[in-house]
């Protein structure tokens, strides 16, 4: 049980003491390009869905199911 204590203590230590924290401006910057790529990749998938739909549609209609 040492151990464990000890280990929490001295994972308290490095985010305290050692960890680099970012700003607020940092924080919301990073928020946003985060929020972007994500709408970007959401997009892309989409896109990508309905695409293979329109074709899988399209054959299935050539070959008559």
């Amino acid at each position: 049980m040492a151990k464990f204590g000890t280990y929490i203590q001295e994972a308290y230590d490095e985010l305290v003491h050692k960890v680099t924290w970012p700003s607020w401006d940092e924080l919301q910057q990073t928020t946003i390009i985060v929020l972007v790529a994500l709408m970007i990749i959401t997009l892309v998938i989409f896109g990508m869905d309905f695409a293979s739909e329109q074709v899988l549609s399209l054959l299935y209609s050539i070959l008559g199911k």
